[in-house]
């Protein structure tokens, strides 16, 4: 048995992606409920078929939200597997370094 949902992340442009579970067993493990905040770990596979590329995303682990808070006392340098990690900004050029033309 296989079944999809669909999660939406707290970003400042929040987006969604659907990802499977596939198992009865798994099913009942994950115990997803509709408009509960969880954590979701999952493995994304591509594959082709005739010229055509498709993701495949599926869940390997789903916990409440606060059930995957780290413990008090826990070191947080390590990022759990479904935290977004903050992307790299661009940096400002000093203005005693000389201006180059190029839009790069």
């Amino acid at each position: 048995m296989t079944q999809e949902f669909v999660i939406e992340t707290h970003d400042q442009y929040p987006r969604k992606c659907v990802f499977t579970v596939f198992g009865e067993d798994r099913l009942k493990e994950m115990n997803i409920q509709i408009g509960a905040e969880m954590t979701v770990s999952f493995d994304i596979d591509a594959h082709e078929y005739n010229g055509r590329w498709f993701n495949d995303i599926r869940a390997w682990r789903a916990v409440p939200a606060q059930a995957a808070a780290p413990a008090p006392g826990m070191p947080a340098g390590v990022p759990s597997p479904a935290t977004t990690m903050a992307e790299p900004t661009a940096t400002v050029p000093v203005a005693n370094e000389p201006e180059d033309d190029l839009p790069f």
